[in-house]
Parts: C-alpha cells; structure tokens; sequence
C-alpha cells in the first residue's frame, strides 16, 4: 500500500522520515509523496568493478553543490551522465520501503533518472544516476524539485538495509567486500 501525504507528514513530524523537506512539501504536498530536490551533483571516472563478493564503483568528483544562499545551476548536454545527490534525508523504518520516480517535467525536457529500491532500515541522502537522453542541453538549477519519492508499506516483517551506502555515501574509494 502506497501512504498518502497526511500519513506521511505525521510520520514526518514523529519519526523524521524525511528530513529538510521543503516548506511547499511540509504545507501543501502533491500526489502520493514528496518531491525532492537536487542537492549535489557528481561527475563519473575511472572505471569500476562489480564481482560476485567485491565492488568498486567509479571515482567521482562533486561539480555543484546546493547553496540557499546562492543561486545556480547546472547544464546538462546530450549523453551526459552524473550521479546526483538529494537535498532531503530519509530515515526508513523497518516496515517501509521507498521509490524514486522522476517528476514528469524531468523526463519531458529528456532527463532520465536510474534508480533502485530504497530498503527499510536505510538512513541518508538519495543518490542516483541522472542522464540526458534528449537531444537538446538541459539546464536545471540546484534545489530543483526533480524527483517524487513514494513509500510503500510491508506486510509482514522487513528486513533491515545493511549494506555500506547507509548514510548517503555516493562511492567506495576502493575495492570492497560486500556486506
């Protein structure tokens, strides 16, 4: 079952579910869930490594960074790829499970959003991976809201998020066992 807004503020207010959700999103929420904004953007190199019990993700290299103060941006060109990261937190409990789905907006003007499963027990900033598809540059200023971010409720018991990206870390700086 997907939860509605007002289930979800109030989760937000006893538990911090999510936290630095904007003021639009804390007063008057839309749809389903939240929509969440850009926070960090991280330029992909090197090369990377996915085995049966290690991995090693690429390096990256933070290009924008989110700043209230400052307003700016970042233009994306056709085939470009970025891991990005968002402005907001989320602290799952064990009996909710989240998905990132892109604004329509998002994909109209070409960009695509490649996301995974948000498990029960995971607490940090979202990353994924963000391409332009399209055929035009895509401009997009940070603390955009880009994504909608929906949470489902598990029948029975979950079982709790272990793995090494628990606190939003975008990278391993090495080859690693997985856990």
């Amino acid at each position: 079952m997907i939860l509605g807004p007002k289930v979800l503020l109030q989760l937000v207010k006893k538990q911090k579910l999510v936290e630095g959700l904007s003021e639009r999103e804390l007063t008057n929420p839309e749809g389903t869930g939240f929509d969440l904004r850009l926070g960090e953007v991280f330029k992909v190199s090197g090369s990377a490594f996915l085995g049966e019990m290690h991995r090693k993700t690429p390096d990256i290299e933070s290009v924008k960074v989110y700043n209230p103060k400052k307003r700016q941006s970042i233009k994306i060109k056709p085939g470009d790829f970025f891991l990005v990261k968002t402005i907001e937190k989320v602290n799952l409990p064990i009996d909710l499970s989240a998905v990132i789905i892109p604004r329509t907006t998002t994909f109209r003007s070409g960009i695509f959003i490649r996301t995974g499963p948000i498990q029960p027990g995971y607490s940090g900033e979202l990353t994924f991976g963000l391409k332009n598809e399209g055929p035009i540059t895509v401009e997009i200023e940070m603390g955009a809201r880009f994504v909608h971010v929906l949470f489902h409720e598990i029948k029975g018991i979950g079982s709790a998020y272990r793995g090494q990206w628990q606190g939003g870390r975008v990278t391993a700086r090495k080859k690693e066992k997985q856990v």
